[in-house]
C-alpha cells in the first residue's frame, strides 16, 4: 500500500454488531418508514413492495432534470476528459459512502439513498462559481439569495411537484457540504410549515444555510459523506489534470492523504464513535485532520485551478447578458425564446399528464429565469447564448485529451 495506513472497526464494536443483527436488534434513532408528505397521502401511500423512502428515490430519477448531472460541473471546469468526476458521479459516490455508514449504523438506508440522489439537482452549471455569480445577479435584484441546496428542494417540491417526503427534503436542503462539524445532531420536525419557513430564511439571510440542522440521523450521515465524497477524489481529479504533482503535498493528519484511505478511515471512525448513539460525531482529532484536509484542498486546487481567468473573463459575462437577455424575452412574452420553449414549455409537456403545471404566475420574472439557468448544463449554457447571440465575440476552450 506504499506506506498508507488503514484503520478497522474494533473488535469490540464489531462484535457488538454481529450480536445485535443476530438479535434483529433496531436502532432506535433511524428514521421510520413514516413518510411524511405535503399532498395526496392516501394516494401516494407507501406499498408493502415500494415503500416510502424507495418511492422518493426513483421520483427523483425520473425527474427530467436528474439525467442533467452527467454534464454538469463538480469542481473542474472546462476539460474534456471523461475520467474528471462530474455531479453524475459525485452523487452516487455520496450515496455509496453514506448507505456504507448507515447500513453499519442501522439507519434506514433508502432515505440516505433519496437524500443522497437529490442533494445537487439545483446546482448550476460550471459548479461552484457560477452558483456564486448567480446568486450575486439575483440578490442585486432581488434582495434574495440563489442557494443550490434549496433550488434542489424547490425543483422537487415546487416546478416538478412529485411530492417528495419532508423527510427526504430537509435532508436535501441541509446537506451543506461546505461545512463540517465535528457532532451533527438533527432536530426532528414534523410539519412542513417549519420546513417552508426555512427555505424563506435561506432565501432572504445570507447565513441561512449555515444554521440549518438535519432533522434526522439518514441526513445527518449524508451531510458528512458529501465532503467524504470529494475531499479525495477532488485530489484523485487534480493529479490527473496537472494541478498537482503528487498527494505528497498533503499533510497526513491521522486520516491519509489519498481518496480510499479517507473514505475508509473517516467512514469507519464515524461508525466506530457513533454506533448506537442519537448524534453523527468523530473526536477532536478526526475533526482537526478532517477540516485541515478540506482546507489543503481550497489551497492547493480550487484556488489555483488554472480557468480562474476563463471564468472572469468568458463565463461571467456570459451570465450576466444571458440573464437580462431572458429577462427581457420573458417580461415581453416573446414566446419564441427558449425561456419559454425549452424550460416553461418543457416541464409543463413533463407533469402535464399528472395534471400539473409550473405555476409561473406565482413567482417573480427573475425566479424563472434563476430557475431556467440553474436547470442549464455547462454545454446547454454555452450553446444557448450562442443561439441567442450568434456572432458574439466569447469563445470558451476546453482543455483536451491531448493539451
Amino acid at each position: 500500500m506504499g506506506g498508507k495506513h488503514y484503520i478497522s472497526l474494533s473488535e469490540e464494536l464489531q462484535e457488538r454488531i454481529r450480536e445485535d443483527r443476530k438479535n434483529h436488534v433496531e436502532n432506535p434513532f433511524a428514521c421510520s418508514e413514516d413518510a411524511i408528505v405535503r399532498r395526496n397521502p392516501d394516494r401516494d401511500k407507501a406499498t408493502l413492495w415500494r415503500p416510502g423512502y424507495v418511492r422518493d428515490c426513483e421520483k427523483i430519477m425520473h425527474t427530467p432534470y436528474y439525467n442533467r448531472y452527467q454534464d454538469k460541473t463538480q469542481v473542474f471546469s472546462l476539460y474534456k476528459n471523461d475520467d474528471i468526476t462530474r455531479r453524475s458521479v459525485h452523487v452516487q459516490l455520496v450515496s455509496r459512502i453514506a448507505r456504507n455508514i448507515g447500513k453499519a449504523l442501522n439507519l434506514n438506508l433508502d432515505l440516505i439513498e433519496a437524500i443522497s440522489l437529490g442533494h445537487d439537482i439545483g446546482h448550476t452549471p460550471f459548479g461552484h462559481a457560477v452558483e456564486n455569480k448567480l446568486s450575486e445577479i439575483y440578490h442585486g435584484r432581488t434582495g434574495k439569495y440563489f442557494n443550490h441546496n434549496i433550488q434542489s428542494a424547490r425543483i422537487l417540491d415546487e416546478i416538478f411537484s412529485v411530492n417528495l417526503s419532508l423527510q427526504t427534503l430537509d435532508g436535501i436542503i441541509c446537506h451543506n457540504g461546505e461545512m463540517e462539524l465535528e457532532k451533527y445532531q438533527p432536530r426532528a420536525y414534523t410539519d412542513f410549515a417549519a420546513f417552508d419557513e426555512k427555505m424563506q430564511d435561506c432565501m432572504v439571510n445570507k447565513d441561512g444555510v449555515k444554521k440549518l440542522v438535519p432533522n434526522t440521523l439518514e441526513a445527518c450521515v449524508m451531510r458528512v459523506a458529501d465532503i467524504i465524497a470529494y475531499l479525495g477524489k477532488d485530489r484523485q481529479d487534480a493529479r490527473k489534470l496537472g494541478l498537482i504533482e503528487s498527494d505528497d503535498c498533503f499533510g497526513d493528519l491521522g486520516i491519509g492523504t489519498i481518496n480510499a484511505e479517507i473514505i475508509n478511515n473517516m467512514s469507519v471512525h464515524i461508525i466506530e464513535r457513533s454506533y448506537g448513539k442519537p448524534y453523527i460525531s468523530m473526536d477532536s482529532n478526526f475533526y482537526k485532520a478532517f477540516s485541515q484536509g478540506k482546507k489543503e484542498n481550497y489551497q492547493k486546487i480550487y484556488r489555483h485551478d488554472s480557468n480562474t481567468k476563463v471564468f472572469d473573463e468568458q463565463i461571467y459575462p456570459m451570465l450576466e447578458e444571458l440573464y437580462n437577455r431572458l429577462l427581457k424575452d420573458y417580461t415581453e412574452v416573446k414566446k419564441s425564446s427558449p425561456i419559454f420553449t425549452h424550460h416553461i414549455d418543457y416541464i409543463n409537456s413533463h407533469i402535464g399528464n399528472y395534471g400539473k403545471r409550473y405555476e409561473t404566475e406565482k413567482y417573480s420574472a427573475d425566479d424563472i429565469v434563476v430557475d431556467y439557468i440553474a436547470s442549464m448544463t455547462d454545454d446547454y449554457f454555452v450553446d444557448v447564448f450562442d443561439y441567442l447571440f450568434p456572432g458574439n465575440r466569447y469563445r470558451i476552450n476546453y482543455i483536451g485529451y491531448f493539451d
